[in-house]
């Protein structure tokens, strides 16, 4: 089981680096906007899979924390992007 949940933390890991090369080269803000979402995204799912492979329950807290900053950083950008702010 643990060999399955570390497999998974390190495929994710690559998908944040695919992620990362987008956020560096994507042609528009909208495109580098949304792939900071999916990185923030792939980050709280990696720290479940690490409160799984750790059995330590705080990572979940920590993703849940996380997640909802990071929904506000990303609504935040949106709106300053759109002309909102």
């Amino acid at each position: 089981m643990n060999d399955v949940l570390f497999a998974a933390i390190t495929i994710l890991a690559l998908l944040i680096l695919l992620a990362g090369v987008r956020l560096v080269l994507g042609p528009t803000v909208p495109d580098r906007v949304v792939a900071f979402d999916t990185i923030n995204t792939i980050i709280v799912a990696s720290m479940i899979l690490m409160a799984a492979y750790f059995g330590q329950t705080i990572f979940v807290d920590v993703a849940l924390v996380y997640a909802i900053l990071s929904f506000l950083g990303t609504l935040a950008i949106s709106k300053y992007i759109g002309g909102e702010l």
